[in-house]
């Protein structure tokens, strides 16, 4: 019979750098595709214009704005899939004697 009032974990718990890695560094590299796809159809000149025309942008500053708006949502995206991957058995406690 299987004994599952003390958890196991499957494997130890990752380094803080590793867990940070592994949500950053797939994030910046998806943004900087994003930022490449969108910005060779968008010019930052002309959605400056259309959004904020008296904001004083140049092209430079817009391709990085857009490029950390991009790295803002695929972080996100990739911190929420990172948290839905944990292992349960981290997670889940016999509960206490009643």
């Amino acid at each position: 019979m299987t004994d599952f009032s003390e958890p196991r974990f499957d494997h130890p718990p990752r380094p803080l750098a590793q867990r940070v890695g592994a949500v950053a560094w797939p994030s910046f590299f998806a943004a900087g595709v994003a930022t490449m796809v969108f910005f060779a159809f968008v010019d930052p000149l002309l959605l400056r214009d259309l959004t904020f025309p008296g904001l004083p942008l140049t092209r430079g500053l817009g391709y990085t704005l857009g490029f950390f708006v991009f790295w803002i949502a695929t972080a996100s995206s990739s911190l929420f899939t990172w948290i839905l991957l944990r292992p349960a058995s981290r997670f889940n406690r016999a509960l206490p004697p009643e």
